[in-house]
């Protein structure tokens, strides 16, 4: 059976519970307190070369991190990645753009608010995220006024990505009043059968507030 290496409140251990959900695929859950240094251990270093989670064990024993890259491994041959080289290559794409601009950015501000580390920044990197957000938010309002889903007219792992931490800005300090069709995107992306809806609160952790080792 598979095992994923998890922490409840990271969004990115979400993406890959909301996918093995929508696969209707078994796995056992390991779970990593990244906030007292386990993900720092060698034992675990040698399963996510940088200590972060989430992460898998396949039943052979290899391994793989990077939430994105275990999105794009579980979904070959599932309805949630296409066929088709250049349908793959345009949700990479925003994959690409999910860990640059949404979960760097976004996702960021939101576990700093949510665990009171936001007055702890000096206060330009603060600003400058916020108006890097603000660049993320316009341009998937842009985007989705095209079409329904970020990478076409079918629902996939780029939404399940983005969603992650995009459904979360006002988490983040961010409002979503002037984003639309955004918001509507949000929507369509929750309605979809077997969609996670539960989220972990960082008040889970009690170490949660502490910086990562």
């Amino acid at each position: 059976m598979l095992t994923l290496f998890d922490y409840l409140p990271s969004q990115n251990a979400w993406k890959v519970r909301q996918l093995l959900q929508h696969l209707q695929r078994p796995y056992r859950t390991v779970e990593v307190s990244i906030f007292e240094g386990e993900g720092q251990r060698a034992d675990y270093l040698r399963i996510s070369p940088t200590g972060t989670v989430p992460a898998i064990q396949l039943e052979d024993g290899r391994t793989l991190a990077e939430s994105n890259a275990i999105l794009m491994y579980l979904a070959q041959g599932t309805p949630y990645l296409p066929d088709d080289a250049f349908g793959r290559a345009k949700v990479w794409q925003w994959l690409s753009f999910e860990q640059e601009r949404v979960e760097s950015v976004i996702g960021a501000l939101r576990h700093w608010t949510l665990t009171g580390k936001l007055a702890r920044r000096a206060p330009a990197m603060v600003e400058a995220k916020q108006v890097a957000a603000q660049r993320t938010l316009a341009i998937l309002e842009r985007e989705l006024s095209l079409r329904p889903f970020l990478a076409g007219d079918a629902y996939t792992i780029a939404d399940i990505a983005v969603f992650a931490y995009g459904s979360r800005a006002e988490e983040a300090g961010l409002a979503l009043d002037a984003y639309p069709r955004l918001r509507a995107w949000i929507a369509r992306v929750a309605a979809q059968p077997g969609h996670l809806a539960e989220m972990h609160p960082y008040r889970l952790d009690p170490h949660s507030s502490g910086e990562l080792s």
